[in-house]
């Protein structure tokens, strides 16, 4: 995965409450920014796609995750996928190769 979160045309702001967000849920291990933004071809009014790792996360938390993020009334679409259930290669292949890393929990020692 690629760095670089500023060029992804999102304001610090949002990237803050998306990240907090994740915070907040223990089962996210990494989140990963793919897509027009990750390519950094996005328009105005582009949607953001995410990809969450982490295999502690089930489905019912994953809407939990959305319903959350909905209730940030940010003005773009979020698109949220389980990278583990991605099963189109072109789409995994896209992923690894320029997607940008959007949050990692923090590793934490024992």
């Amino acid at each position: 995965m690629n760095s670089g979160l500023a060029a992804s045309g999102l304001p610090p702001e949002t990237i803050s409450k998306i990240q907090q967000v994740f915070a907040d849920y223990p089962e996210i291990e990494c989140v990963c920014l793919y897509g027009s933004r990750a390519k950094r071809d996005f328009r105005h009014g582009s949607d953001i796609d995410l990809s969450i790792m982490g295999d502690a996360l089930s489905d019912a938390g994953l809407l939990r995750v959305e319903g959350a993020l909905d209730n940030l009334l940010l003005p773009y679409k979020i698109d949220l996928c389980l990278f583990r259930n991605i099963e189109n290669k072109d789409l995994v292949d896209h992923i690894q190769g320029v997607g940008i890393e959007f949050y990692r929990r923090n590793n934490v020692m024992n």
